[in-house]
């Protein structure tokens, strides 16, 4: 039968023992392994080279063929969040921040450019109308007729800006980047999901159109262009600031002055056109020769 010495805990000298208190220490591996993964969270939100390039390959591994459904399906697969989101980044620029790094570059999409130029298109036919409905309204000669010919002038100016202008551009950033290796280079689906998306600050600007005060409607339109030209400097400036320093000044300066034409054209053309004078046609009197060799002319109402 065991005795009660034998029946004492006995301690190994030899055996590691570990303290509650004390903190745990963690291998050299692992935590290097640690801080690679916390440097890699950081890439990505900040968008450096190497998270960029990563995104860019594996796009090209995933497209479809520019043939398929697929290929131009990917153009709209973008959520009604990310939209969302970037209308608040357009409308409420920050800083500092790169447009395409902070939102567009994880997924560059045509859905939010292509329906913001729609329904701009539709706002500026629609509010220059109604203005100029309300202008006239009161005189007794006036006569309204919707001018449905606004929409298809509208639609072209904003369309053509919205492609025609990135295209330039890009192909631009393209030859400088073969001069200067140190350019940043955009994609021509970000610079267009850019310029989509910098225009929709002018849809609720459109619409505040419609008050008949020229002096409120140009604070409004420099107030929009503001905002707007700011997303369009913060973005492409830092493509273009290691450039030469006029080459790269010229290039912002024609990116601001092409969106300021944009806007005053806009105003000028479909809210601030001139007034015509509306009233009834005066049609000559009828000469009527007589038998005794004069004339004589009727009056006309």
């Amino acid at each position: 039968m065991a005795t009660a010495d034998d029946l004492k805990f006995q301690a190994n000298p030899d055996a590691t023992t570990i303290s509650i208190d004390e903190p745990v220490e963690i291998p050299k591996n692992q935590h290097s392994h640690l801080q690679e993964s916390g440097r890699e969270e950081d890439d990505e939100l900040l968008g450096t080279d190497d998270s960029d390039k990563t995104e860019l390959l594996a796009g090209q591994k995933k497209s479809a063929p520019f043939w398929t459904f697929e290929y131009y399906q990917t153009f709209f697969d973008v959520d009604t969040y990310q939209v969302l989101d970037r209308i608040k980044g357009s409308v409420f620029p920050v800083p500092g921040k790169n447009f395409v790094r902070l939102y567009i570059r994880s997924n560059p999409d045509l859905y939010g450019p292509f329906w913001i130029c729609a329904t701009l298109v539709f706002t500026i036919a629609v509010s220059g109308n109604l203005s100029n409905f309300f202008i006239h309204l009161g005189k007794p000669t006036y006569h309204y007729v919707p001018e449905f010919r606004k929409v298809s002038i509208a639609a072209t100016t904003i369309y053509a800006y919205a492609w025609l202008v990135p295209l330039a551009l890009w192909g631009f950033l393209m030859w400088r980047n073969s001069k200067v290796m140190n350019i940043v280079s955009y994609s021509f689906l970000e610079i267009v999901c850019v310029y989509g998306y910098s225009l929709f600050v002018y849809i609720p600007t459109a619409i505040l159109w419609i008050i008949p005060q020229k002096v409120v409607r140009w604070v409004l339109m420099v107030f929009s262009l503001c905002l707007s030209g700011s997303v369009l400097v913060m973005t492409f400036w830092p493509a273009v600031r290691d450039d030469n320093r006029r080459v790269a000044v010229a290039t912002v300066a024609t990116i601001l002055l092409l969106h300021a034409l944009l806007a005053v054209g806009c105003l000028a053309y479909f809210f601030d056109a001139p007034e015509l004078d509306i009233s009834a046609p005066v049609i000559p009197a009828p000469i009527i020769p007589a038998h005794n060799g004069t004339t004589v002319i009727t009056k006309s109402h």
